[in-house]
């Protein structure tokens, strides 16, 4: 037989016909399948029999759906729409009958179970940002009136590329406040100028303010006054250059108010004439109110008759000025007519030497280019070029004077000098010389910069820890000045400042760190390259290294350092090196000089360490002289020489 079909009846034959068309085709909707009398069903109506044994046949029948009872009948299972079984059956996997539904008060409930919902969020404008910071900034600011905090405010921002919004929004709030908020706007850019703000960002700020000033003058009536009071007032400062008016009209239409602004400021606030009788009116109100008392004022005209040859170097007509200014404020009653007597006996007694009024002229100069390039080698061969030694203590009063009335760099920079020329060309006497003549003026200075007392004691204090001058020193210069005078009170200052705890690491860092460690570092590099050289390094390379630590007027450690290796390992391979820098020239006679007076000063300390300390620098000093290194003078001075030694 071919197959089982042949047992079957014909209805059995049909049942199987249809249940196989059943088990491939799709299954219908319930609502199909409810039908009476479905074709699926057929199968629930009809038994299929086995006459033989029993055996249900299974060839070719369709079963997928079909399960036999415990009777022995085949039964037709109900299926579910979703794929879950019928009555009897585990039903699906995942039995989802009914809609999920998560209890927040269940006990076993996490809220990791919760339904991701995704938020659309913005991108933030870095910009944006930053204006907004600022705001704060400018209210706290004009609360507190703290420059400090402002200022590390908006350093902590890191965002210096901003900076120019800053001066836009800060100058446009204050316009639209009280006097008072303008006033302290104008005090925090200057205080910001240079340390947090750079000059061109000064000046980028302004350029915005005058493109905004057309929208600035719809909702302030008196726009293009205030902010042209704005740009003359950081004319005056210094935090805009002059030529910035001229520039930035070329930028701007004649039409706008940002043209109008800058001829504002031309014509009204920085004209030479307006501007004296802006400045004689306020002095006279306030000889007036009491405000500047009548020997005040006649001290004020005095010291600026003093100074007027140094005012002529930047202002031409400053004598003739002052000389219609004068009797002008004689008339008027706000300044003593015994002013003008006074001050001619005192012309006349105190008429100064060509060459010192040559010399100061020449100094500012070099100390104004000293400042902006740092270049201390070129500030000494100009002091040397002008062959006037007996004005050094000038120098030194001019240096520090100037200083003080900069900021920290410039103080930095003046104090590095002051160690430098002491090394170079200054002695200790032209140093201890000039700090009196600044502290027997500290009154007249504090009556320009507040602070020139605590200044002056910083400088003083850090000229000892740079070796500069001595702590004896200090007595010296006080001997020097009137007990009751406030450059005694200068002194006492600094010396409390040299005993404080960790008073080093302070005053190296008292203008706000810098070149102050750069003169630890360069010694502490100086060792290090000696070190290496005696423990079998190359000349040349030795040379190179000392060239490479740009510091020329520090060569004078070298020799000392150099000097006192050679006693220490009993090794003179180190004046194979100090030779071999003089004839290359990069150590001068003077740096030699200097270097091995240094090693003579502290003898007796090495003595300790080094038993025949004295009798190797003796031998030291004669193989110098013979090699022209020292001039043959110098041992008469340094000291008298024991007997000498050989090399051994």
């Amino acid at each position: 037989m071919a197959s089982g079909e042949g047992f079957l009846t014909d209805e059995q034959r049909e049942v199987l016909k249809i249940a196989s068309q059943n088990a491939e085709t799709p299954l219908p909707s319930p609502r199909l399948s409810s039908s009476p009398k479905s074709p699926t069903s057929l199968l629930s109506d009809h038994q299929l029999k086995d006459p033989a044994g029993g055996k249900a046949p299974t060839c070719g029948v369709g079963v997928r759906h079909v399960r036999r009872s415990h009777s022995g009948k085949f039964v037709r299972v109900k299926k579910e729409v979703d794929g879950a079984g019928g009555k009897g059956t585990w039903g699906k996997l995942l039995d989802s009958d009914r809609e999920s539904h998560i209890d927040r008060k269940d006990p076993n409930y996490d809220s990791g179970e919760e339904p991701y919902q995704l938020v659309g969020s913005t991108i933030s404008d870095p910009l944006d940002e930053y204006k907004k910071a600022v705001v704060s900034i400018i209210e706290e600011y004009f609360s507190t009136g703290d420059v400090e905090l402002a200022a590390s405010d908006l350093k902590d921002l890191n965002s210096s590329e901003f900076h120019p919004y800053f001066i836009k929004r800060l100058v446009s709030i204050a316009m639209d406040r009280h006097d008072k908020e303008k006033e302290m706007a104008s005090v925090l850019l200057s205080s910001l100028y240079a340390d947090v703000i750079s000059p061109n960002q000064i000046r980028d700020g302004f350029v915005m303010l005058l493109d905004a000033a057309d929208d600035l003058a719809v909702d302030i009536l008196d726009a293009v006054n205030i902010l042209a009071l704005f740009v003359a007032r950081a004319v005056v400062d210094e935090i805009l250059p002059p030529a910035f008016l001229t520039r930035a009209k070329k930028t701007l239409p004649e039409s706008s108010k940002g043209y109008q602004v800058l001829q504002t400021a031309e014509k009204s606030y920085l004209s030479a004439p307006h501007h004296a009788l802006l400045m004689l009116k306020l002095l006279k109100e306030a000889a007036e109110e009491g405000l500047i008392s009548s020997s005040q004022m006649v001290k004020g005209f005095a010291r600026l008759a003093e100074s007027l040859d140094d005012l002529a170097l930047d202002i031409p007509s400053a004598k003739t000025l002052f000389q219609s200014i004068v009797p002008k404020a004689i008339s008027e009653g706000w300044l003593d007519a015994s002013f003008t007597k006074s001050s001619c006996e005192d012309g006349e007694g105190q008429s100064e030497d060509k060459r010192l009024r040559r010399y100061k002229e020449e100094v500012v100069t070099i100390i104004h280019e000293y400042f902006l390039s740092d270049d201390i080698p070129e500030l000494i061969r100009s002091l040397e070029d002008l062959g006037l030694p007996e004005f050094n203590p000038i120098f030194l009063k001019k240096l520090i004077t100037l200083a003080l009335d900069r900021k920290n760099r410039e103080k930095e920079m003046a104090s590095v000098l002051l160690s430098a020329l002491h090394i170079e060309i200054f002695s200790t006497e032209d140093i201890v010389n000039g700090f009196v003549m600044l502290l027997e003026s500290a009154e007249d200075t504090a009556l320009d910069i507040l602070d020139a007392s605590t200044e002056l004691a910083l400088f003083l204090a850090r000229a000892v820890i740079d070796d500069v001058l001595a702590p004896l020193n200090l007595d010296e210069i006080a001997s020097k000045l009137s007990p009751n005078c406030s450059g005694s009170e200068t002194i006492r200052m600094a010396r409390s400042l040299i005993t404080a705890r960790h008073a080093g690491e302070r005053l190296l860092r008292c203008w706000g760190g810098g070149t102050g460690w750069a003169v630890e570092d360069a010694k502490d590099k100086i060792m290090k390259l000696l070190e290496e050289y005696e423990s079998g390094g190359v000349v040349a390379e030795a040379c190179q290294c000392i060239r490479d630590l740009g510091m020329p007027f520090f060569n004078h450690e070298v020799v000392k350092k150099a000097l006192v290796m050679a006693m220490e390992k009993k090794n003179d391979r180190m004046l194979d090196l100090l030779q071999v820098c003089f004839d290359e020239g990069l150590i001068t006679i003077n740096q030699m000089s200097k270097g091995f007076t240094r090693v003579k000063d502290g003898l007796d300390d090495l003595a300790l360490d080094i038993p025949n300390a004295k009798d190797k620098f003796s031998f030291y000093m004669e193989y110098a002289q013979k090699k022209g290194w020292l001039l043959p003078s110098f041992g008469s001075s340094a000291m008298e020489a024991p007997p000498i030694a050989t090399a051994s």
